[in-house]
């Protein structure tokens, strides 16, 4: 900035002595209150404006005061719902190391295919949500199970061969399985040529496929499956004067390329009744097996 010039500088300093002496008079009740207002005015301005920052300045702490009581509230109210809910889990603690005391004192259990986790990785990993509702009990792998595995099931299904290899049965009788009283056959044609004669009455099932080790009725042709289907005979109640009555079915056991009675796809794995003169067809085989008896006509 240029400096300022004499005339000025000094007009400025006559200004400058003029209200100090002004300050200075009014102090000692020699001044004229009349010109003095003005600054007195500013000056209450000023310490009004002094007040007023103070006032805010005090209701910001109070405000700030009541903001931390109660944050301090809800600390206090979340250590005490924390507290309550270990309160509640004492029992259920108590209730686990007492079965964890059991186990160790019985042993390991047989039944058990995996190994339990200890107490402390069970409570670990519960989660911990701000819920009152107490956690539900822990599914205890060290009961019996007493449920059907199927291993007697497999043993008694399984036929062992001369050179020691066994074979699992796919195919069960039901408990309604009956003796025929018919004399039931079948016939077998290759085109227009019957190349054999099967009696179907000497036994209640007859199992069909390409295991020679297992089945009842032996076919050759690749497209058929090792346990393909399987002819039962079965005692079927009817209402009727006579009650009950022998019945012929075939069941398709989840063959490859599937069972056909009279060119229609039976489902697998239910039985299909069967009536004289029913021709049945077995994968992709050309070969007929037509279905009669003796008072068949």
């Amino acid at each position: 900035m240029s400096a300022k010039s004499p005339e000025r500088r000094s007009h400025y300093t006559q200004d400058v002595v003029k209200t100090r002496d002004e300050d200075r008079d009014y102090k000692r009740g020699k001044g004229n209150n009349d010109d003095y207002k003005p600054r007195e005015r500013y000056h209450d301005r000023r310490r009004d404006a002094d007040r007023e920052q103070e006032s805010l300045r005090r209701d910001g702490e109070r405000r700030g005061d009541r903001r931390d009581y109660r944050d301090d509230r809800r600390s206090d109210r979340r250590d005490y719902d924390d507290r309550r809910r270990e309160r509640d889990r004492e029992p259920e603690r108590d209730r686990e190391r007492g079965r964890d005391n059991s186990r160790e004192r019985a042993g390991p259990s047989r039944r058990s295919a995996s190994p339990t986790r200890p107490s402390s990785e069970r409570r670990s990993a519960r989660p911990r949500s701000g819920s009152r509702s107490r956690p539900a009990s822990p599914v205890d792998k060290a009961k019996p199970n007493f449920k059907p595995s199927g291993l007697l099931a497999a043993a008694t299904n399984t036929v062992k061969a001369a050179d020691g290899t066994s074979t699992v049965l796919k195919y069960n009788e039901p408990p309604e399985a009956r003796k025929p009283v018919l004399g039931w056959r079948l016939y077998v044609f290759k085109g227009s040529d019957q190349i054999e004669l099967l009696h179907i009455h000497r036994q209640s099932a007859y199992l069909i496929g390409r295991d020679r080790a297992v089945v009842d009725i032996f076919i050759e042709h690749p497209s058929c499956s090792k346990q393909h289907a399987a002819i039962q005979h079965r005692q079927v109640q009817e209402k009727d004067e006579f009650g009950a009555r022998n019945r012929t079915f075939i069941i398709d056991l989840e063959s490859t390329n599937g069972t056909h009675v009279n060119d229609e796809a039976i489902p697998t794995t239910r039985f299909y009744e069967l009536r004289a003169g029913d021709v049945i067809k077995f994968g992709l085989s050309n070969r007929e097996y037509v279905l009669l008896h003796d008072e068949a006509t």
